[in-house]
């Protein structure tokens, strides 16, 4: 009986063993899904903040950039609004000789045969 005593304690020590295996197994499983979703969290931190810097970045380009358009806008419109004036005052000036021109056309008839060409 004694023989069959050890090989049963030796098949115990061997399923201990094996199970132990499994155990570990499964722990090195736990282990690196958790390495991994470590990891992916990490990577979108990473990514996050590169986006921030790379979101600030274009910003401060923009407001450098944006800067000249703004001048030459403002100098677009006020050479814009000196033509305007200048067009306004051109056409006060002329307004009252430009009016009596329309009514003597009008007016001041002067029929004319038709001549052949």
């Amino acid at each position: 009986m004694s023989a069959q005593n050890s090989a049963g304690i030796q098949t115990l020590l061997e399923a201990e063993k094996d199970a132990s295996k499994i155990v570990q197994k499964g722990r090195t499983r736990v282990d690196r899904t958790k390495r991994v979703k470590e990891a992916r969290d990490e990577a979108k931190k990473e990514i996050e903040q590169y986006k921030a810097s790379k979101e600030e970045e274009y910003k401060k380009f923009e407001a450098e950039h944006s800067q000249g358009n703004k001048k030459a806008e403002e100098e677009a419109n006020k050479e814009a609004e000196d033509k305007i004036k200048e067009i306004k005052q051109s056409g006060e000036k002329s307004q009252d000789e430009v009016v009596k021109d329309l009514l003597s056309a009008v007016f001041d008839v002067k029929p004319a045969p038709p001549t052949a060409a």
